[in-house]
């Protein structure tokens, strides 16, 4: 593992530790790192720690990309809420197949989860470089058909920031 990883890995299990624990002493401070780095150690030797097992390569783009899918959330809410409200509105429920570009099962699964974040979508099965999806309106088909999210998840999965 190189050093710079290890070292962003052993800050991330610190500051969760902290935060989780809320202890402030140093005998505990000291426990807390101890652990840590114990943590680190057992997991460089089980060799469990790869690119999708700590993502900090994408954390960036992850920033950029929540704000946005938020309001995707907000948006398809209000949709449905509309739906509800209005029993006049077409339904017109179909699966389909939208292609998923991510490279890896990290981005796979952030596609596949955003989709079901999404209401009015809901992600069935991952498989073949595609996603089976179940929609709700020939809208949110549509939506997903545009690949606006694809694209900004594979954004995200190579590093890049995921707004744009």
């Amino acid at each position: 593992m190189r050093v710079g990883r290890a070292a962003a890995t052993f800050a991330l299990l610190g500051i969760a530790w902290v935060l989780w624990s809320g202890h402030f002493t140093p005998l505990l401070l000291a426990f807390g790192a101890g652990s840590c780095a114990l943590s680190l150690w057992l997991a460089q030797r089980m060799q469990i720690l790869d690119d999708e097992g700590e993502p900090l390569q994408i954390a960036s783009g992850l920033l950029a990309y929540i704000p946005w899918l938020l309001w995707q959330i907000a948006r398809a809410n209000w949709q449905v809420a509309r739906l509800i409200w209005t029993p006049s509105l077409p339904i017109h429920p179909q699966m389909l197949r939208v292609p998923a570009s991510q490279r890896s099962e990290l981005g796979n699964a952030i596609y596949a989860n955003s989709i079901t974040l999404t209401p009015g979508t809901v992600a069935l099965d991952v498989r073949d470089g595609g996603i089976l999806v179940h929609a709700l309106t020939d809208s949110s088909r549509e939506e997903l058909q545009s690949g606006e999210m694809d694209r900004r998840v594979s954004r995200i999965e190579s590093g890049g920031a995921g707004a744009g």
